[in-house]
Order: structure tokens, then C-alpha cells, then sequence
């Protein structure tokens, strides 16, 4: 595990499976129709049970680089946030949309008055967005986000896998030595 302090906030690189994480709300790597999938996606459906899916169908969807929150169902958490990010092109709107999309989840945290988060890597899995490319646009969404006034106390990059952690690692390493 890494960890940083900032602003109070604790941001912490952890190796893991984020659906047995013990936080308020769980960022899902959903896609726009909120189907459910492959990966993170169908991790967080099959553990939290069919809930989920239901308050999915009746939100309907969501657009590229924003979050919508459902219930955890059987999750630990309370919350799930179901983030878009995009599928990666190597166009220009790939890191906006990316960094929106952590972004809705970090506004949806405040909206919710949330104290701890965890955010898997989003766009990284089936949606080939490469590792060294979108983790530091990650994390700084996230320090940017925590560096002001925040109802958040820890955040989690639960990484699956030695590939996205390292890719993590690196970055933060990079953006705050």
C-alpha cells in the first residue's frame, strides 16, 4: 500500500478486489447504457446482487465522462457510483472525458456528504485505455479534488492487478514525490 496525506485527506494505492472494501461508496467502471459487463462492472453486480441492476434500468443510462449513484445492495458500501469513462481512441477528448468521469464521482462524494471512496482504474480494462496514460490523470483529478474544502476523509485507488498498481504507484510518485 501508498499512502499520502493531503489536506487531511488520506489517498491511499492499494492492491485488491474493490468489491470487499469497506467505504461509503464504490466507484463502478460502468459503461453508458449501465448494462452491466465484464471486469469491475460485473464484479460490483454479482456481489451486490440484483438491486443494483434495478435502480440501473430506471436511471436508463449515463454519458461518457459523468456518474450516477444506485444502492450498494450487498456491497459493504452504501453507494455506487457507476462512472463512463471513455473508450480510448488516442483522440483529444479522451483524457476530458476521463478525468470527468472521476471527477462526477469525487462531485456525486460531495453531493452524498460521503467520507471515504474507492475508485478502481477507470477505461483501463476492455476499454483499452493504456495504464501509464490514464493513472496520472487520475490521481490528479483526485489530489486537485481533495486539495479544497472536501466532506472526504480517505480515498482508495483499489488497484486489481501488479500492472495497475505499479502504473499508480509511478504516477503518484511523479505528481508528489
Amino acid at each position: 500500500m501508498t499512502t499520502r496525506m493531503i489536506n487531511g485527506v488520506t489517498l491511499a494505492l492499494v492492491r485488491g478486489n474493490i468489491v470487499e472494501v469497506q467505504v461509503d461508496a464504490i466507484v463502478n467502471a460502468a459503461n453508458s447504457g449501465l448494462r452491466g459487463g465484464g471486469g469491475v462492472d460485473g464484479a460490483i453486480h454479482r456481489a451486490g446482487g440484483s438491486s443494483i441492476m434495478e435502480e440501473c434500468r430506471k436511471i436508463g443510462g449515463c454519458p461518457t465522462g459523468s456518474a450516477v449513484a444506485t444502492t450498494a445492495g450487498r456491497l459493504p458500501a452504501k453507494y455506487v457510483f457507476h462512472a463512463v469513462g471513455p473508450v480510448y481512441s488516442g483522440g483529444k477528448d479522451d483524457e476530458y472525458l476521463l478525468a470527468s468521469a472521476y471527477q462526477s464521482s469525487l462531485n456525486l462524494a460531495e453531493q452524498y456528504q460521503i467520507k471515504s471512496i474507492a475508485f478502481p482504474s477507470l477505461s483501463t480494462g476492455i476499454y483499452g485505455y493504456p495504464l501509464e496514460l490514464a493513472a496520472p490523470i487520475a490521481l490528479r483529478t483526485i489530489i486537485d479534488h481533495i486539495q479544497k474544502p472536501t466532506s472526504l476523509q480517505q480515498v482508495l485507488m483499489v488497484l486489481f492487478g501488479e500492472s495497475a498498481y505499479k502504473a499508480h504507484e509511478q504516477a503518484l510518485t511523479e505528481i508528489m514525490p
